[in-house]
């Protein structure tokens, strides 16, 4: 072993502690895999795509979710469990009485029996969520789909209905459109319990009539609309407590008798409160910290830590010690000190004076409340904002307080709590601590462990951060906290769309478009215009859809985003087929082809530029004749590698009838045009290479005209020519001198020279293949006599030669006619032989030029 490194040396590993300490052989932490749900919804296959964009697109064949199935008796129970607030850590509240409400119990259970609605109202702080817990115990059997607890904060009446359907039945990863859902949720049957209702009216109407098969119990503040005239909903108010039912709430909540004096000022309590409960559950808590306060610390903490960092140690035991002394029990172990009562005001706005005498860890709390608005987050975040491992216990301290009230799953400040705490100095540090909230919910949020479920229980407390990032007053810190703002809600909207707590996406998503377009960040800006017109398709508001959707185009146009680009078309063209768009085909316009390439593209949508008026569609330009209307253009352009391709004949007319050549070229676009002169050009670039391969000769017939050094032409042969890189055929024209040593050939007694260009003075080694000692002649052609009768062409030699030949390449066809200039008078006798035999070169009328005089009979 190394006593170096005092790990194993086997199996390789002699080294890891070196290569650990160096950075080496330690694997980088894998990044967080995107939670991407599906989700079916109206038809249409929804993809959360927290990275690019959500996507939506038709539900494919076999993709279609399984029908909705009735939740079991434990589902529906574990439903319930999820819809209740979660007991909270730390001392526990006392179990206090339901007082003088017998009669409003029993009418409201008489009314559900009907399988009637009602509606209960009253003052904050009156009792209603526990009257409904108590009416709804009392129905628990009564329907078959047994009772159903909502919370009505925040929700609107499609929200409700939804929440009722999930509930009710099991349908995983899918969210019912709006015709499916009212078809699902008519055939429930259950008591819907909805406390904290914020809507009335024609709202609640829908509601009703959406599950007429449903008995519902609403609990709504006094200020809520009320419901129509003529809705089939029973009214019902609820008053505050009477004295003698006022002082026995206070007995209980402070868990013994009172004094006369505490009886004497509970009376005056209830006359400046009207009795509501709520008053007297947080006197009987200040009632029992006088008591904690009264009793020696030394009771219960030698040294005072634990009284100092988390208030008493046990509560119950101190009150128990209290109530003894209280009640006229002398123990000489105890010793009470003299703590006056809470005055009348203090009595009736007790918030501050109940906080001041909480631990560090609730005061904490509160003031992350105070800076969310009221909204409080779960008791499992507080370690983590309030910097202290055992804050989740000031959630059961706040309670016993009657500092909050359960809303739905969670809790919040009671009524009245959050304005008196404000005028405490409570909120002093809001914009941080949202600020802290808000990237705290960020990073949880973005988790990978953190289900969506879970998101979407949380979104009232994130949506609230969210929200005082947004609408900030710290103009410092205004850029970094709208920054945050968009973290958070890049990081949230998936969550919440594959929570199917639409309501919350779409809040979020409004928030991050307004805190980017503030910052500047047009990408997220483009982003969540994006997903909100996915929103909209899902939602079936097809022109907000179309308007977000273009929004998102255009910005990510300017960033050169193609993939979010791409994405965003093809929302876009959905939002044409559903709008049905598509369903009748346009009429070509003139500026448009007749026949694309590659198909027909897929019709867009119609957005189009601004219609001019008839007076401006018509109107003379200022130095020209009218103008036409103009034609309206697509909301973008096509691309022939994106979208949808019809197979079909594009170059057929609405009547069936295909267009002439000039319905289809001369009223065609300028792509026409331009397809039809790239074909006109390919058909005569081909025809002048099958012509030049057509006149080139039979390469058949062995090689007789070519002329060496060694050998001379034959009589009655060709001018002795060949090409650069293959032998001449037979008949075909080329040089008729002799090469040198010097590999130029000598001018012969035509005057003409070689066509490879090396007849320039000073020319050296520039003969062609042809011309080298290889190149042999074979024996004279037999076919060197014409047919009689058949007229002999002469063509004259080239004097000399103006346009060289590439080294290579074919002979050219104008090389073989001579120009006026160089034409010479007379010819040798070999030079009339060699084009004597030489057939018709019409390569030069192929490419269109005049005929010349050597291929005219002679």
């Amino acid at each position: 072993m190394d006593p170096n490194n005092r790990g194993s040396e086997e199996y390789g590993h002699d080294t890891e502690g070196d290569e650990a300490r160096q950075g080496r052989g330690v694997p980088a932490p894998a990044p967080a895999r995107a939670r991407v749900v599906q989700l079916v919804t109206g038809g249409l296959l929804l993809t959360v795509n927290p990275v690019d964009g959500s996507e939506i697109e038709p539900c494919p064949p076999g993709r279609e979710p399984e029908a909705p199935r009735p939740r079991t008796a434990e589902e529906r129970a574990e439903v319930t469990r999820a819809a209740a607030p979660p007991a909270p850590a730390g001392p526990t509240a006392p179990a206090l009485p339901l007082l003088e409400r017998g009669e409003e119990r029993e009418r409201l259970a008489g009314i559900i029996t009907r399988g009637r609605s009602a509606r209960l109202t009253g003052p904050a702080g009156s009792g209603r969520t526990a009257l409904l817990d108590a009416v709804a115990a009392d129905c628990a059997d009564l329907a078959p789909d047994g009772v159903v607890r909502l919370s009505g904060h925040h929700r609107t009446p499609t929200e409700l209905l939804h929440e009722l359907f999930s509930a009710v039945r099991h349908a995983p990863e899918q969210r019912p459109d709006r015709t499916a859902l009212l078809g699902l949720v008519r055939d429930i049957g259950a008591v819907v319990v909805v406390d904290d209702l914020e809507f009335g009216g024609a709202a609640l109407d829908e509601l009703l009539d959406a599950a007429p098969e449903c008995a519902f119990l609403f609990a709504a503040a006094p200020d809520v609309p009320a419901p129509s005239a003529d809705t089939p909903i029973e009214e019902l108010r609820l008053e505050g407590l009477g004295r003698g039912g006022a002082l026995k709430l206070l007995e209980s909540a402070a868990g013994r008798t009172l004094t006369d004096d505490e009886a004497n000022w509970a009376g005056d309590l209830w006359f400046e409160s009207e009795g509501l409960p709520l008053r007297f559950v947080q006197a009987g808590a200040l009632l029992r910290q006088r008591d904690r306060l009264r009793v020696t610390p030394a009771e219960f903490d030698a040294f005072g830590a634990l009284e100092e960092a988390f208030g008493p140690t046990d509560p119950e035991a101190a009150a128990a010690v209290a109530a003894a002394a209280f009640d006229g029990i002398d123990d000489p172990d105890v010793e009470l000190r003299e703590i006056p009562l809470p005055s009348l005001g203090e009595g009736a706005a007790p918030a501050a004076l109940l906080a001041s005498r909480l631990s560090r860890s609730a005061q904490a709390t509160l003031r992350f409340a105070v800076a969310l608005g009221g909204e409080l987050p779960h008791q499992a975040h507080l370690p983590a904002l309030v910097g202290d491992t055992h804050a989740d216990a000031a959630l059961g301290e706040l309670v016993a307080c009657g500092l909050l009230s359960p809303v739905g799953p969670r809790y919040r400040l009671a009524t009245g709590v959050l304005t008196q705490l404000v005028a405490h100095g409570y909120e002093h540090g809001a914009a941080e601590r949202a600020h802290t909230v808000a990237q705290h919910y960020a990073w949880w949020t973005a988790h990978p462990s953190v289900t969506p479920d879970r998101a979407a229980a949380e979104s009232d407390a994130l949506l609230a951060a969210l929200s005082a990032l947004v609408s900030g007053s710290a103009a410092a810190d205004d850029a970094e906290h709208r920054a945050t703002a968009v973290l958070l809600a890049r990081a949230a909207a998936p969550a919440f769309a594959a929570g199917l707590h639409w309501g919350a996406w779409e809040r979020a998503l409004r928030a991050g478009q307004e805190s980017a377009r503030l910052t500047g960040d047009v990408a997220e800006e483009a982003y969540f215009h994006h997903e909100l017109g996915v929103l909209a398709i899902c939602a079936g508001n097809l022109e907000r859809a179309r308007a977000e959707l273009e929004a998102s185009i255009g910005m990510r146009g300017v960033l050169a985003d193609k993939r979010g680009t791409v994405a965003g078309r093809r929302a876009l063209a959905l939002v044409a087929d559903l709008s049905g768009e598509h369903g009748t085909p346009a009429a070509p316009r003139a500026e448009e082809p007749v026949s694309p390439p590659r198909g027909t593209p897929a019709l867009r949508g119609p957005a189009t530029r601004p219609a001019l008026g008839p007076s401006a569609a018509k109107a003379p330009l200022p130095s020209g004749p009218a103008r036409r209307p103009a034609a309206p253009m697509p909301a973008f352009p096509d691309f022939a590698d994106e979208g949808p391709t019809l197979i079909t004949r594009p170059d057929t007319t609405e009547d069936g009838r295909r267009p002439g050549l000039k319905g289809g070229i001369l009223t065609g676009a300028r792509r026409n045009l331009v397809a039809v002169g790239a074909g006109a050009l390919l058909v005569a670039v081909l025809g002048t290479v099958v012509t030049l391969g057509a006149t080139s000769g039979n390469g058949d017939e062995p090689v007789t005209n070519s002329v060496t050094s060694d050998s001379s032409a034959p009589d009655g042969g060709g001018d002795g020519a060949g090409t650069d890189d293959e032998p001449p055929t037979d008949g075909e024209p080329g040089e008729t001198g002799t090469p040198t040593a010097s590999g130029s050939p000598s001018p012969s007694a035509s005057g003409s020279a070689s066509p490879s260009g090396s007849a320039s003075p000073g020319a050296s080694d520039s003969a062609s293949p042809s011309d080298s000692p290889s190149a042999t002649t074979g024996p004279p052609s037999s076919n060197t006599t014409p047919p009689t009768g058949r007229p002999t062409p002469t063509r004259p030699p080239n004097a000399s030669s103006s346009s060289p030949r590439p080294t290579g390449s074919s002979p050219s066809p104008s090389s073989s006619s001579p120009s006026p200039s160089s034409s010479s008078p007379s010819t040798s006798p070999s030079s009339s032989a060699s084009t004597s035999e030489a057939p018709v070169n019409t390569a030069s009328s192929t490419l269109g030029s005049g005929p010349s005089a050597s291929d005219t009979p002679a």
